[in-house]
């Protein structure tokens, strides 16, 4: 009886028709909102007025000392003639075509062997992975000495075996491959990723696959690398939309000047150049959303052409 009573007396204070009301619904709404506010807010102000207000200016010759005046599309035909944007895009586009490749394949290769089961595989993961921490200025300063013509010990090492060393960065011939070179020292966070999708792939294949006799390299060729094909899509997206805007290490290296040459004068860091050291907000705006436009074209190319060569587990 004092169960039922309790019950009734909870129906009454808190009827049905009450928790359906309109004016509860919209408390409840209002409280959600309230909670939600800082994000609202954050994303209103640094993300959403930003990126109207670029567009804006990029019709615009806007700097920050003025408003400027409405141009059109002026800043945009002044890019067309404007020979070191092209240089920029041209050593960005280089830097990307090579360096994400190359960074895809030490990647899974490092990762293949790093999956291996030997003793001190956990030491010798933490030794790869452990370079991927270390703050990209200070990455710079390292190969700066690292790569130097005269006392570097690249070039001491190439000596000792009777190369010539070459003068690295301070030729245009060599700057762009050594920054290349030094994209490979953070390859360790890709690492940690293959190695997930090595681990992820089911040992009933490998069984399978020696029972009918198959040897490491067709294992390898039919089973492992197949099935990385969804990690490597991801690490090739990101990759890419990364290289695309590469601006520390360049800025770093050259002091913001991109020599030799322009040779490393990157997109970036010519919009930067643009935006803070030429006070030309609306000429970097426009550079801004070509650069957008231009990371869009080719992830859209990636991703239609992951049909052909991306397989998933339980899909043909």
């Amino acid at each position: 009886m004092a169960a039922n009573e309790n019950v009734a007396t909870t129906l009454k204070a808190y009827p049905e028709t009450k928790l359906k009301s309109s004016t509860y619904k919209r408390k409840m709404a209002l409280y959600g909102l309230l909670f939600a506010s800082p994000w609202i807010i954050g994303i209103l102000v640094f993300s959403a007025y930003p990126l109207i207000m670029s567009i804006y200016y990029s019709f615009t010759t806007y700097s920050i000392l003025d408003h400027g005046e409405w141009v059109g599309f002026g800043n945009y035909k002044e890019l067309m003639s404007d020979n070191t944007f092209k240089i920029s895009i041209y050593n960005t586009l280089y830097y990307t075509f090579i360096s994400v490749p190359l960074n895809i394949a030490v990647g899974v290769g490092l990762a293949l062997l790093l999956n291996t089961k030997i003793k001190g595989q956990g030491i010798y993961r933490t030794l790869f992975f452990i370079p991927s921490l270390v703050p990209a200025v200070a990455t710079t300063i390292i190969w700066l000495w690292l790569l130097n013509p005269q006392f570097g010990l690249v070039n001491y090492w190439l000596e000792q075996i009777g190369i010539p060393g070459p003068p690295w960065l301070g030729d245009e011939s060599w700057s762009k491959p050594s920054l290349i070179l030094m994209s490979l020292w953070g390859v360790g966070q890709a690492i940690v990723i293959y190695l997930a999708g090595l681990q992820d792939i089911p040992q009933d294949y490998y069984e399978a696959a020696d029972i009918d006799g198959a040897n490491t390299m067709r294992k390898l060729r039919h089973i492992t690398l197949p099935l990385m094909t969804p990690v490597i899509f991801f690490n090739l997206i990101m990759g890419v939309i990364g290289t695309m805007q590469n601006f520390v290490l360049p800025y770093t290296l050259t002091n913001g000047t991109g020599s030799p040459a322009d040779s490393l004068m990157f997109y970036v860091m010519y919009l930067y150049q643009n935006a803070f050291l030429y006070l030309k907000m609306g000429y970097a705006s426009a550079m801004a959303w070509i650069l957008f436009l231009i990371v869009v074209v080719l992830t859209a190319l990636i991703f239609i052409s992951q049909k052909r060569w991306v397989h998933y587990q339980g899909k043909e």
